[in-house]
């Protein structure tokens, strides 16, 4: 087994059978995986931010930052390793409001619901997702079955 640890505004792909890809502290965060079973390829991206238009010099160097730019590039890289689109497993876990008690600017809300469009303009649905609150989580993929597990101050368990 290769653990591949995603750090914030972190994207990997992989299509190497014993690797895991694994995210640690999403809290307002949005972590995603994508995942085709038939081809056994899959990605996962650690976004913080909705929309990149607020620093288009940072989301060049660094899409996975973004909503908007990171999963594009997540579901691009995913199919150009065989995925298909119509075959993706889709799961989300995160946005949750963890230092904004107040909701004064809805991080986590906002990078859920940006997520949530994006999907829906390209015709995927959402599989699994553990989001909202107020508590931090860790997301976890294998490439070789797809086994996603979301683990929290509760336990892990599948998602």
């Amino acid at each position: 087994m290769s653990l591949k640890v995603l750090g914030i505004s972190d994207l990997q792909v992989s299509k190497t059978p014993g690797d895991v890809l694994i995210t640690y502290s999403l809290g307002s965060c949005i972590g995603l995986t994508v995942y085709d079973p038939v081809a056994k390829v899959g990605g996962m991206v650690h976004y913080m931010l909705p929309l990149s238009k607020i620093a288009p010099e940072k989301a060049k160097a660094k899409p996975g930052m973004f909503a908007d730019t990171g999963v594009p590039l997540l579901l691009t890289k995913v199919l150009e390793l065989g995925g298909a689109k119509d075959r993706l497993i889709v799961k989300a876990a995160g946005g949750s409001q963890l230092m904004d008690q107040n909701k004064v600017f809805n991080i986590g809300e906002r990078n859920y619901l940006v997520l949530r469009k994006l999907l829906w303009k390209n015709n995927i649905l959402i599989k699994a997702e553990d989001v909202g609150g107020n508590y931090s989580r860790t997301l976890r993929l294998e490439i070789d079955t797809g086994y996603t597990t979301i683990k929290t101050r509760e336990g892990e368990s599948e998602l």
